[in-house]
């Protein structure tokens, strides 16, 4: 006896709802689950059952950031998934990459890190006849050569996977663009000449808000606190190329952006958080009027 119809392979089922085909695993159980019962994990997804196990075995800390920052019916903290940083990481390298065809192929013709490096002169027409305000936060973007972008790369990497799950993938973004900032307008303000290059200011904005972060939930930041001065003392060493100024500028804002996000975690508070990190990004803007009342270039 024949059948054109097929035989049935339990392993294509969801093991929760039996009728329904799916040929996607659970991560961690590999049982086979249906749309409905997959929930993201780091990589691939994860069953209810192996989620609720995962729910259970969190960390007090871990506790507390999801509380915090997710709210109670969340995913855990550790199964989140960092969707901004692949993208910036991946941009700046572009970037870089353009930057090398520019330079070593086409002899600088495009003149890409000229375009987008910051120089503070240029965001006063005044002084230099032009304005490019483009450059505070494209300065990020372009860096001086493959150990600069790769040690910025790798630290936004490790910190970033860290922080974004925790503060949610808009927040990290804001801080990310905020300390940028942040590091720019440090070097207006106390090397104002100073042609700068790199997402230095960023990353150490990313160590200070962790640094905060991490203080408000009761973990352990010993390790940031080492990590966060080696960095900090190479900017003051002789011989090293480093803005410490983008350093300092980037930290400073990073810690004042963790401020605020950890203090404004709840939902009700989403309006008073955004009208907080506003007020960081009108604060750092005006603080451009001062180099104008420092600099004798301006005489």
């Amino acid at each position: 006896m024949t059948t054109t119809e097929p035989t049935r392979n339990p392993d294509d089922y969801c093991y929760r709802h039996p009728k329904r085909q799916s040929f996607v695993m659970c991560q961690r159980c590999l049982r086979t689950i249906c749309g409905e019962c997959q929930t993201p994990g780091p990589v691939g997804v994860i069953c209810p059952e192996c989620m609720k196990e995962q729910r259970k075995n969190r960390t007090p800390v871990q506790k507390r950031a999801e509380r915090r920052w997710r709210g109670s019916g969340a995913v855990a903290v550790s199964g989140g998934r960092s969707r901004v940083v692949p993208w910036i990481a991946g941009i700046t390298a572009i970037v870089y990459l353009l930057q090398m065809v520019d330079q070593y192929a086409l002899g600088g013709s495009l003149g890409i890190q000229s375009w987008l490096a910051f120089y503070a002169p240029y965001l006063y027409p005044d002084l230099t006849g032009t304005f490019q305000p483009w450059r505070l936060l494209t300065v990020a973007l372009v860096h001086g050569g493959i150990w600069h972008v790769g040690l910025n790369m790798l630290s936004l990497w490790m910190i970033g996977r860290i922080l974004e799950p925790v503060v949610g993938s808009a927040r990290f973004l804001a801080l990310y663009v905020l300390s940028a900032l942040g590091g720019s307008v440090a070097v207006a303000l106390l090397s104002f000449t100073t042609p700068v290059v790199g997402a230095s200011g960023a990353v150490f904005g990313l160590l200070g808000a962790l640094l905060v972060i991490g203080r408000r939930l009761g973990g352990n930041i010993t390790g940031i606190l080492v990590l966060l001065g080696i960095n900090l003392v190479i900017g003051f060493l002789p011989g090293f190329n480093v803005s410490w100024q983008a350093h300092v500028g980037g930290l400073v804002t990073g810690l004042v952006v963790g401020l605020v996000l950890s203090r404004t975690g709840g939902r009700g508070r989403r309006g008073l958080q955004t009208a907080l990190l506003g007020l960081v990004l009108v604060g750092l803007v005006a603080l451009l009027a001062v180099p104008p009342l420092l600099n004798p270039v301006f005489g």
